[in-house]
């Protein structure tokens, strides 16, 4: 074996990336079975759209999760001790997910909507949770070389899960009917468990908070006593802004700005776009064990930058499919490399004896710019148009790039083991 291979060969042989292939997988299969593919159900169903607006106040636990990860970073879940703090509470959402998908298939949202409705809420919540704890194991368990890596498998098992749940479960529907695959999607939720079940312990013990005091005040008190803490929840917040800025009009102007199809959309920017993602993680995620963390989220934040342009020169173009495919798929291999160094930095900023509250408080306020500057995207393309939007989203990405060099020494200096 190569000794220049050997250490990359011998992370991806790690049962510790394995099973975070696996829990990313278990993941992402419940997000789209309480929105998007629920939607179409209860469309083709002929449940009306009022209704079917207010169902997508199911997806509320998702943001509000962060409000009860103190009590999974506290307790450890009754009977199931022996899988330790963290696999134990993946193991009972995932047996509540398995429950819920399962009574979802087992009801109808045109014949029971407001029962489906809470079953709904029931199987978010359940999610919810396990992306909190999930979160904390990856957190936990990994090693410093690994983190990238893991980053990256866990995007890869995390959108092949969307995909099933989403993409496949429409198609299964009209073969096998809808409640036969919500019951098919609830078995494929053993992967997870069985994954849970089997998976390592992290390597360092780790006494959790001794009180719920302590689990709610701690993980502040200990983020906020480091050097440079508020500098360091600036760049979490500026890092993705102009790859989230410019991905809130793609599709529109893919659309409406230079006239593709939406098979056109649905084909190249959903198909390629998702696997040029996975690609830039997996390729991001090998990258980071020989350039490290600091070097890595300079190199991939560059690159995400650069990237928005490339629609830019599409808009200049006008409709061209080799300059279409060449701009979905730079643009998503560069995100997707972004990505996988953003969530090895939030993992390498939480404390072990904190990790579900820290880390979702963290990815909370990563998702605050993208929410806060959204809104203005059809407003500025109406202003200035298509090229000219673009332009801008590059240079949003530019605070966050300036920000991640003054923290350079910081950031450098990040070690996996915080205590």
């Amino acid at each position: 074996m190569s000794p220049d291979l050997s250490p990359y060969l011998q992370i991806f042989r790690s049962r510790r990336i394995s099973t975070i292939l696996l829990l990313g997988f278990s993941s992402g299969l419940p997000l789209a079975l309480t929105g998007g593919t629920l939607q179409a159900w209860m469309a083709v169903a002929g449940v009306d759209l009022r209704t079917i607006g207010i169902f997508a106040l199911a997806g509320l636990p998702y943001t509000l999760k962060f409000l009860w990860s103190p009590l999974m970073d506290r307790f450890v879940p009754p009977g199931l001790a022996r899988l330790g703090r963290r696999r134990g509470w993946i193991a009972l959402t995932q047996i509540g997910l398995m429950a819920g998908i399962a009574a979802m298939g087992l009801n109808s949202p045109a014949t029971a909507p407001w029962l489906m409705g809470s079953l709904a809420v029931l199987v978010a919540f359940s999610s919810a949770s396990q992306d909190i704890v999930i979160d904390a194991y990856r957190t936990d368990v990994l090693r410093e070389k690994e983190r990238g890596v893991g980053a990256a498998v866990f995007v890869m098992g995390y959108r092949s899960a969307m995909l099933v749940s989403g993409a496949v479960a429409l198609v299964l529907s009209d073969r096998i009917g809808w409640q036969n695959t919500y019951l098919l999607m609830a078995v494929l939720m053993t992967i997870g468990v069985l994954s849970s079940l089997a998976g390592p312990e992290p390597e360092a013990g780790v006494s959790p908070p001794g009180s719920l005091r302590e689990a709610v005040g701690g993980p502040l008190r200990d983020f906020f006593s480091r050097r440079a803490a508020g500098v360091l929840l600036l760049l979490i917040v500026l890092y993705k802004l102009g790859d989230a800025y410019a991905g809130t009009m793609t599709t529109a102007f893919l659309i409406r700005g230079v006239g593709f199809t939406a098979t056109d959309v649905g084909t190249i920017n959903k198909g390629l776009g998702l696997a040029s993602l996975i690609i830039g993680a997996m390729f991001g995620g090998t990258l980071m064990v020989r350039l490290g963390l600091y070097r890595s989220l300079l190199l991939f934040g560059l690159l995400q930058a650069v990237s928005n342009l490339s629609f830019m020169v599409l808009a200049w173009t006008g409709k061209s499919y080799p300059v279409m495919i060449f701009a979905v798929a730079f643009e998503n291999l560069c995100g997707g490399m972004g990505t996988a160094a953003f969530v090895s930095l939030l993992m390498s900023l939480c404390n072990r004896r904190y990790s579900a509250t820290q880390y979702a408080l963290l990815s909370s306020l990563s998702a605050l710019g993208r929410t806060v500057i959204a809104p203005s995207s059809g407003f500025l393309v109406e202003f200035i148009g298509w090229a000219p939007f673009f332009f801008i989203t590059t240079l949003a990405a530019l605070p966050g790039i300036g920000m991640l060099w003054r923290l350079r020494a910081e950031i450098a200096s990040l070690k996996h083991d915080t205590e």
